[in-house]
């Protein structure tokens, strides 16, 4: 079946009949007024992206669906005197507002825009829906540039001396139509379709297509959608918010997308139809004006939001027409919010018994978490406020104003951040959008097409700041008092309050952050709404998760701001910066001795910087786990550049002046030059060749241990060999280290363990785990290294050389560097975790790559079975959200499954 009426279909059907079409059904279930209609389903979709052709059954069932739209609306589509209306819409699973395409008033033709004016007793309202339909059939179907439509409507308003398209009368759109028909005919090479089922037809084949529309590819890219899904196509008999004042549409929201709070909050536009809402076209009204207008459909509408967010025990965003005082139904979704609102709402439907703690931190998430914990404005620093819009979408950004999108893309390329300045937006601009730190427009409200976008990607946005006279053609704005802000002016929108500043105004860190570092107490009076339900959530991922987080660090410092942020201790502690700076002189004197005893003299001199380093390290994590990673770049790398080096050597002896020393240091960086570093003499390679190099940083974990015990400390640190691919190379290194920590232990009494594990960054490494499990006490999957090797790619290089393009056309849905790469990178984890366990079953796992702050890819490490991730301080806290919905998400699939 390809065709589903709506009481056939249900809520839990979005894979089937898409997000818009599974809620239609599911308010037609309720017993709401939904104008009748019938869904398409996304497998006719597919079908017909797939193989070009329309399904050969679809013409059919849509027929027997229609039949029964006309027998309920008591219309006929195609009647000269009393026409059927329909409305086609696109509905994917997940919501891609204003992405794909939409063909209002199905069915007017020449004939039946005369009925449709004669049954409504007003010729303006049917020649408005006829322009309408002729307008949306161009762009959509036919292909034709929108602008050619956009361009005779303005210069028609001009010259009627009509300010909005509401104040043209039946004349002027009667005029309208057949210069937009003059259009479809210049442009497309034919004239309108005069049969309504071709109209029809049409209008679906374009919605399929429009799943592959240019922005529509972006979005589900930005937002990490999969190609394959397909939307459906919602066919729905049309009611009329254009049929005069009586008669409107508008968005309403059970709760403040943007804050979280309760209230009554939407947009009305009287006298218009929907799409006039989202594209900001006019100034909508608040939706509690709405009780003065029409009091009994407020009423109505109130009592039908309530039962919604009962029944879906969610926000919900609602699309709705009055036509002549009669409340119709359009759309339900659970709607977008903001990253703050996601964390308010779930914790408020707690206390008010409609979910469990557990759903509760189902709804938020780790990117949502680390929105939160982007700076803000400082309330104390001087700033200059020139006019002030709808907070749609919160948080501080700061750039140079750009107005169009292609500016806002060229100069992000170039590292500018910019704020992209518009009358409103639409969906082509969503390049821009991306671009962008900040989008500000002077029209729509918080249901703008703007608004919704903006948080749904978590961008900056004001919206609705009338005051503002923005020339797009010029790329300035002018602000009340004449203030003039031109392309390239550094501006700093507040979308939390939604004000506009000239200049930049400093940011200062969030209060989830201070909450993270325990500068704030969410049991505070002082703490707001936000900080506490963070902490409440919380506290609930931190009881449920059963992977652990630690954290990479290479400083005390740092160590112990990840400590704060709730790290169970070190994951990864790379010891390349205790070869930096001043100490390069002692890696250089290793480099150039000649014999045992000046190497044993150089790595001597070396020792105690080292302890003092580990010394710093367990102090701040102790009684936690500190995992100590062994030397990993080539040491070419702590010396002079061979080319500086060679210039230096060359120009001394054109002089005369010739140092011996450099010329040893020349001869030794030219002996350790590689073609290629990365690949070559590193990691346990270099502390097999370069004797004594890994026994001198063993001795210094060892002796860091035996001095905290001394002090009364419970040190807990651990020794990781990298880069190894053979078991050999572990054994010989492990064998190395064993020896070393017990002269340790002799000389200094030293009793903690000590255990040696190795990191799995090489493919290799991870196809023999069995092996090299034998001889390591813990596997830490080194992933950022195993992505390049596996890929076969320097991330160093290709980021910058063509993973833009690669995005673009899709090679890539997300950077493998940024999220792991499921299918080739995490099988091998997948391996080496079952591998290694089968051969040592107390093998202690984790990751200490970069994804192990990233959310998608923890949830994936739980379910791999490790023991741990360890990332960045400031992406603890994500970690630790993130592990605690995994266990969360993992348990609710088991109990699915089990019924």
């Amino acid at each position: 079946m390809l065709v589903y009426g709506f009481s056939q279909g249900n809520k839990d059907m979005r894979d089937l009949l898409g997000g818009k079409g599974a809620n239609l059904a599911e308010m037609t279930n309720l017993g709401l007024p939904v104008p009748p209609g019938f869904t398409i389903t996304t497998h006719a979709c597919r079908t017909y992206l797939e193989t070009g052709q329309v399904p050969a059954e679809l013409r059919d069932e849509v027929t027997k669906h229609l039949a029964h739209v006309e027998t309920a609306r008591g219309k006929r589509l195609g009647d000269p005197g009393d026409p059927l209306l329909v409305s086609v819409r696109s509905g994917a699973k997940f919501s891609m507002p204003g992405m794909m395409d939409t063909v209002l008033n199905i069915g007017l033709t020449d004939r039946s825009v005369r009925g449709l004016a004669e049954q409504a007793g007003d010729e303006r309202f049917a020649w408005d829906s006829y322009r309408r339909l002729l307008q949306m059939f161009g762009k959509t179907v036919l292909g034709i540039d929108g602008a050619h439509f956009d361009d005779a409507l303005d210069a028609l308003k001009r010259d009627r001396g009509a300010p909005h398209d509401v104040d043209l009368d039946a004349t002027a759109l009667r005029e309208l139509v057949t210069t937009y028909k003059q259009i479809v005919r210049a442009e497309s090479g034919r004239d309108f379709p005069q049969d309504p089922r071709e109209q029809l037809d049409a209008a679906i084949r374009a919605v399929f297509d429009s799943w592959n529309a240019p922005r529509a590819i972006t979005y589900r890219r930005q937002e990490r959608i999969s190609a394959d899904l397909g939307t459906a196509v919602n066919v729905v008999a049309m009611v009329f918010g254009n049929l005069g004042p009586d008669s409107g549409t508008g968005v309403a929201f059970t709760r403040d997308p943007a804050s979280g709070a309760r209230g009554v909050y939407g947009d009305y536009l009287a006298n218009a139809q929907g799409e006039d809402v989202v594209a900001g076209i006019r100034n909508t009204v608040p939706l509690t004006e709405l009780a003065q207008l029409d009091k009994v459909s407020y009423d109505e509408l109130l009592d039908i939001m309530a039962t919604l967010e009962g029944h879906y025990r969610d926000l919900c965003d609602i699309e709705f027409t009055i036509e002549r005082g009669r409340l119709w139904m359009l759309q339900t979704r659970v709607g977008k919010r903001t990253a703050a609102a996601a964390f308010r709402i779930a914790t408020q439907l707690v206390d008010e018994g409609l979910i469990a703690e557990d759903e509760a931190l189902s709804r938020v998430d780790g990117h949502q978490l680390a929105q939160l914990m982007f700076p803000r404005f400082d309330e104390r620093a001087t700033r200059r406020a020139v006019a002030h819009g709808m907070n749609a979408s919160p948080g501080a950004a700061v750039g140079r104003a750009v107005f169009d999108t292609a500016t806002a893309v060229e100069w992000h390329a170039t590292g500018e951040q910019v704020i992209l300045v518009r009358r409103e937006t639409t969906p082509d601009d969503l390049d821009g959008m991306i671009a962008a730190r900040g989008i500000l427009t002077s029209r729509g409200g918080k249901t703008s097409h703007a608004a919704v976008v903006a948080r749904g990607m978590g961008k900056t946005c004001v919206c609705g700041v009338e005051a503002l006279d923005i020339d797009v053609v010029r790329g300035r704005f002018t602000a009340p008092g004449g203030v003039e802000v031109a392309e390239g002016d550094v501006i700093s929108i507040d979308g939390t309050t939604g004000d506009v500043f000239l200049g930049e105004v400093p940011v200062v860190d969030s209060p989830v952050v201070r909450y993270f570092e325990g500068e704030l107490d969410p049991a505070a009076a002082q703490a707001d709404e936000l900080v506490r339900s963070v902490h409440r959530l919380m506290t609930v991922a931190d009881a449920r998760r059963r992977l652990g987080v630690r954290a990479n660090a290479d400083l005390p410092d740092d160590a112990a701001r990840a400590r704060a942020m709730g790290a169970a201790g070190i994951g990864l502690c790379r010891t390349e910066h205790m070869f930096l700076g001043e100490r390069r002189r002692y890696v250089e004197a290793l480099i150039l001795a000649e014999d045992d005893a000046e190497r044993a003299a150089a790595l001597e001199e070396l020792l105690p910087l080292q302890r003092a380093d580990f010394e710093g390290l367990l102090a701040a994590m102790d009684g936690l786990p500190v995992t100590v990673r062994l030397l990993d770049p080539p040491l070419h790398e702590f010396l002079p550049d061979l080319t500086e080096l060679s210039v230096r050597v060359s120009l001394a002896g054109e002089r005369g002046e010739q140092d011996p020393r450099d010329q040893r240091l020349l001869r030794a960086v030219r002996r350790l030059h590689e073609q290629n570093p990365m690949m070559g003499l590193r990691g346990v390679r270099l502390g097999l060749v370069v004797p004594g190099l890994y026994a001198l940083q063993v001795r210094a974990v060892a002796e860091a241990a035996a001095a905290r015990e001394r002090a009364g400390g419970d040190p807990r640190v651990e020794v990781m060999i990298p880069l190894v691919s053979t078991v050999q190379e572990l054994e010989l290194s492990r064998e190395e280290a064993e020896r070393t920590i017990a002269g340790v232990r002799e000389r200094t009494g030293l009793t903690g363990p000590i255990p040696v594990g190795t990191m799995v960054e090489l493919p290799r490494a991870a196809l023999t785990a069995g092996a090299i499990a034998r001889a390591a006490d813990f596997f830490s999957f080194g992933t950022n290294d195993l992505t390049q090797t596996t890929w076969g790619f320097s991330r160093d290089d290709v980021e910058a050389a063509f993973f833009a393009a690669y995005l673009e056309r899709g090679v890539f849905g997300v950077s493998p560097f940024e999220s792991l790469d499921l299918a080739g990178v995490g099988r091998l984890v997948d391996l080496a975790v079952r591998e290694g366990r089968a051969a040592r079953p107390d093998l202690k796992l984790g990751v200490c790559g970069e994804h192990g702050g990233d959310p998608d890819s923890v949830h994936f490490f739980h379910d791999a079975g490790l023991d741990y991730v360890s990332c960045s301080a400031f992406r603890v806290p994500v970690a630790r959200l993130e592990a605690g919905r995994a266990a969360v998400l993992a348990d609710a699939d088991a109990g699915s499954a089990s019924r």
